[in-house]
């Protein structure tokens, strides 16, 4: 018999990014494990979730949730509360920070440890919230629960984090969201981003630091300047920072640069699986996601040696190096041999075929039980 687990997606935020794609993918698995579960969340997500999860009992908590600090009071008051209301056994919360005071076993995801390892990719207010709740739920949580060996490997070097109380549960991919698309959904996505049949460079994700977009869109155009009709390249996901603008900014006024912002979850496997390569030259992830997503979608991955992207992409993806010259003869090659994009394509939707959300909640249930008996 599994605990009652109360799952607090009430962190879920707006930009329906990353974060979201985890819960909710783990929340439907966890429904077809047949766990006994019950959901916090904020208003406008409840009908989803009831969706998802049909047999758990959904709760929204009150309006003012929706801004981060008054959810962080609720979450250390109203989470609890909810949890004694629906009988609940263990808390899981999702997203690295976690009541104090519940009197249950709680188990938290710690999603990566780059705050630590790569603090200027990050900002300062947002690298010392996450770096207190790291270190908070590393001391007080039942269980941690990490997306990848590398990050379990890096909280107990960084933070000397007991590794007996850290539970590897890899991510999984939605294959109905993410699939090789469909030459009409392919033609659909890229109409919408006004490309009407140019060849294209993918990149999808926030425009944070760490995913080192200065670099991707400076090697992209060391990489196709010299072409007669150079492919463009599309930086979707997320709003351009300074340092984006300024590396647009420099490109040469025959190569395109595209940011059109957050895509419709409908348009992304046509997006992905439509682009030449999806390029992913992070500086360090938790997992990365993206590059799982992409593989689903056939798309041939470049992405870096860095943190657990190994993991994940293994030989069915190129790898680079970050810097400039490194992103510039690797996009080149892979862009210069139709062969070589061939290969990954075929072999990125079976490696992302190892990676299922039935899986991955599988092993939240282990550490869910693990945190209820010790």
């Amino acid at each position: 018999m599994t605990p009652r687990v109360l799952v607090d997606a009430a962190a879920v935020p707006a930009d329906r990014g990353a974060l979201i794609r985890y819960v909710d993918g783990l929340v439907a698995a966890l429904e077809r494990a047949g766990a006994d579960l019950a959901v916090a969340c904020q208003r406008a997500d409840a009908e989803r979730y009831a969706a998802l999860a049909p047999s758990a009992r959904v709760l929204s908590g009150p309006p003012g949730i929706s801004h981060r600090d008054a959810r962080l009071v609720w979450e250390q008051t109203g989470v609890p509360l909810l949890a004694r209301q629906v009988g609940a056994q263990v808390i899981h919360a999702p997203c690295y920070s976690m009541p104090l005071r519940s009197g249950l076993p709680t188990v938290v995801t710690v999603h990566d440890v780059t705050w630590f390892t790569e603090p200027l990719q990050h900002s300062t207010v947002k690298a010392s919230f996450f770096r207190s709740a790291t270190r908070t739920a590393t001391r007080h949580a039942s269980r941690l629960i990490v997306p990848s060996k590398a990050t379990r490997d890096e909280l107990v070097r960084v933070l000397d984090a007991d590794p007996t109380r850290i539970d590897v549960a890899y991510h999984g991919v939605d294959p109905l969201l993410f699939h090789p698309p469909s030459p009409a959904e392919t033609k659909r996505a890229a109409d919408r981003l006004g490309l009407h049949g140019t060849p294209y460079v993918a990149f999808l994700g926030p425009m944070e630091p760490r995913k080192n977009l200065p670099n991707l869109i400076r090697g992209f155009v060391r990489a196709v300047r010299d072409l007669p009709s150079p492919p463009a390249l599309v930086l979707a996901g997320g709003v351009p920072d300074a340092e984006v603008e300024a590396a647009v900014a420099e490109v040469p006024s025959k190569v395109r640069v595209i940011c059109p912002g957050y895509l419709a979850f409908a348009d992304l496997s046509g997006f992905l699986g439509g682009a030449l390569v999806a390029a992913f030259p992070s500086r360090g992830e938790g997992f990365g996601l993206p590059v799982l997503e992409a593989m689903a979608c056939g798309a041939p991955v470049l992405t870096t040696h860095r943190a657990s992207l190994p993991e994940v992409g293994g030989d069915a993806v190129a790898y680079t190096e970050p810097d400039e010259a490194g992103i510039a003869g690797a996009l080149g090659a892979l862009l210069s041999s139709p062969e070589r994009r061939r290969v990954l394509s075929e072999a990125g939707p079976a490696r992302a075929g190892e990676f299922t959300w039935d899986a991955s909640a599988e092993a939240h249930l282990v550490s869910y039980q693990r945190a209820l008996e010790h």
